[in-house]
């Protein structure tokens, strides 16, 4: 079990965002200064990972939350209200410097998983946020392939390898039921790829 909690706490789901902001500057370079892309990418760890960090630790410190696994419908509702609002946010942030149209439309969809989270809180299904962010990043990274003919073979099934260590992490470990597993990493692909789509036709 030691084994499945490491790799549960290793892939958070905190750190999806930050990854998928470092691969996107890494396979598509842009004519922009490196001072703007670092100032960028220290905007989007701040906004993602800082953030969300403290304001769980708040609701920690006022008993709005039992532990940082937030294991209870209850507990994740504020958490992903904010989650929410944040992407959301940094997706127009983003999408205002109309130079890296892509990485916004990953927040904007980010956003939309995550209220889609919140939602089905309210039926009492706890979906898997874990299978959210690697199906997430799966879907944006092969769109980004699809669309500007990269070869990103070997590093999306590298992704796959890890989404399917992660969920039998998550279900192993019992934090979820596979329904709750499966779901979250299919809702998290087919947006990025819907929302992508979207953007391509506007």
């Amino acid at each position: 079990m030691k084994f499945y909690k490491t790799i549960s706490q290793v892939f958070h789901p905190i750190i999806f965002p930050i990854i998928g902001t470092l691969l996107y500057f890494i396979f598509l370079p842009r004519h922009i200064t490196s001072n703007t892309k670092n100032t960028l990418i220290v905007t989007v760890f701040i906004t993602t990972y800082l953030f969300p960090m403290l304001f769980v630790y708040l609701l920690k410190k006022m008993g709005m939350i039992n532990n940082y696994d937030m294991e209870t419908t209850e507990e994740r509702r504020f958490p992903l209200l904010f989650l929410t609002i944040i992407s959301y946010s940094l997706g127009i942030l983003l999408y205002r410097t109309q130079i890296i149209d892509e990485l916004a439309v990953f927040y904007f969809a980010m956003g939309i998983t995550l209220l889609i989270s919140y939602l089905l809180l309210f039926i009492h299904f706890k979906i898997s946020l874990h299978a959210i962010s690697i199906g997430g990043l799966i879907g944006f990274i092969g769109v980004l392939s699809f669309y500007y003919q990269l070869n990103l073979i070997i590093l999306l099934a590298l992704f796959f390898i890890i989404a399917g260590v992660i969920m039998t992490s998550r279900l192993k470990l019992k934090a979820h039921e596979e329904k709750e597993v499966y779901i979250g990493f299919i809702i998290g692909l087919l947006i990025q790829v819907i929302s992508y789509a979207i953007y391509l036709k506007i």
